[in-house]
């Protein structure tokens, strides 16, 4: 029996497509053990377990990014980490580390190195975080989700997506979409989204702009998020929901989409052909911008700074793309191009190698 420890977590950019390879290893071998090393206040400490996996916590390690007390006592702290995993690794019989960056990811590195475990990294940003740049000089077995991605050792295995995306037929589904949202079936939609937390500059501008939308002839579908207080203007053709829990159906409507440009998002919609205007966010290390390049060099998206996504701008390049149908066809063609449904077999394609090439120390 093969024992697995999936490594990572914090954010759903981690966590989400650490459950979908999860998922795929245990469809391939069913009497696999499974088992996560995270921590205690990241997304994954309720969604691993909901999951039906074992989550094992250790503490929340961030690197240090300026000489303070914490950057004094990061070595001992990595250290104990470190021994942590090594414990887990010859308590539990780990046979390989698979690792998707986020704060418990560099300590099983590091101890994936001291006991000469096979290693995978999957890094899911076109920028790559610091664990991952780690990891990717302790093994060559690294996985990327965008073709750009520049780190040591990169294969493109694209995104491991959920699996009701990865199989999601847009055509097929559309009809029960429109009935879901109910929309007009003779009507294009937009589909518009900041995430699960929302993106206040879209959703004003989104709100400011709906009569010009529907007057363009487009039906609307904006998912505000929950947190935000963004009131239901109540138009017809305009569907305000602050959260959807049915993301494959509302992408199965949507003819264009206005998103953030999070990795998973970038990579659901290229999977599945669907065009997009990206506003990557504006704060942090500018990965979102980059997330999109790929996309974006195809012609399968547009890409506009946070700051000047103004109704100005609706008006003067929003609208006459809505009413450009053919273009919006060919960006959906040029999208699916760039985009990966399969990356979830890809991933443990990855990690069947890495097993295959242990040497019998490490076996």
């Amino acid at each position: 029996m093969t024992t697995y420890l999936l490594a990572g977590g914090g954010t759903a950019g981690h966590v989400n497509p650490l459950l979908a390879t999860a998922d795929r290893l245990r469809d391939r071998d069913p009497d696999a053990e499974i088992l996560v090393i995270g921590t205690a206040e990241g997304l994954e400490a309720r969604l691993v377990p909901a999951r039906g996996y074992e989550l094992i916590t250790v503490a929340r390690l961030p690197f240090p990014r300026r000489p303070n007390r914490a950057a004094l006592s990061f070595p001992k702290r990595l250290r104990s980490a470190v021994d942590e995993v090594v414990a887990i690794i010859a308590d539990r019989g780990v046979d390989v580390i698979v690792g998707f960056g986020g704060y418990a990811s560099a300590p099983a590195y590091l101890a994936a190195r001291r006991t000469r475990t096979p290693l995978v990294v999957h890094e899911a940003n076109a920028r790559p975080g610091i664990a991952n740049r780690l990891g990717s000089w302790i093994t060559r077995f690294v996985g990327v989700a965008f073709a750009s991605t520049r780190i040591r050792n990169a294969t493109f295995v694209g995104m491991p997506l959920r699996r009701e995306i990865e199989q999601l037929d847009r055509h097929a589904a559309r009809a029960e979409g429109i009935r879901l949202f109910g929309f007009d079936n003779e009507r294009p939609v937009l589909l518009v989204t900041g995430g699960s937390t929302g993106a206040r500059s879209i959703n004003a501008t989104i709100a400011e702009s709906a009569p010009l939308l529907l007057g363009a002839g487009w039906q609307v579908l904006h998912i505000v998020g929950e947190k935000s207080e963004l009131e239901d203007p109540r138009l017809d053709g305009y569907t305000l929901l602050r959260y959807c829990d049915r993301m494959d159906l509302a992408i199965a409507v949507a003819e264009l989409a206005v998103a953030r440009s999070g990795s998973a998002t970038v990579s659901e919609f290229s999977a599945v052909g669907l065009a997009a205007v990206y506003v990557p966010y504006p704060v942090g290390n500018g990965e979102q911008r980059f997330n999109a390049a790929d996309v974006v060099a195809a012609g399968g998206a547009m890409i506009v700074a946070d700051a000047q996504f103004t109704p100005a701008w609706v008006a003067s390049t929003l609208v006459p793309l809505l009413r450009d149908r053919a273009l919006l066809a060919e960006m959906a063609t040029l999208a699916a191009t760039t985009g990966v449904s399969d990356g979830a077999d890809r991933m443990a394609d990855l990690v069947a190698r890495a097993l295959a090439s242990a040497t019998p120390a490490s076996a």
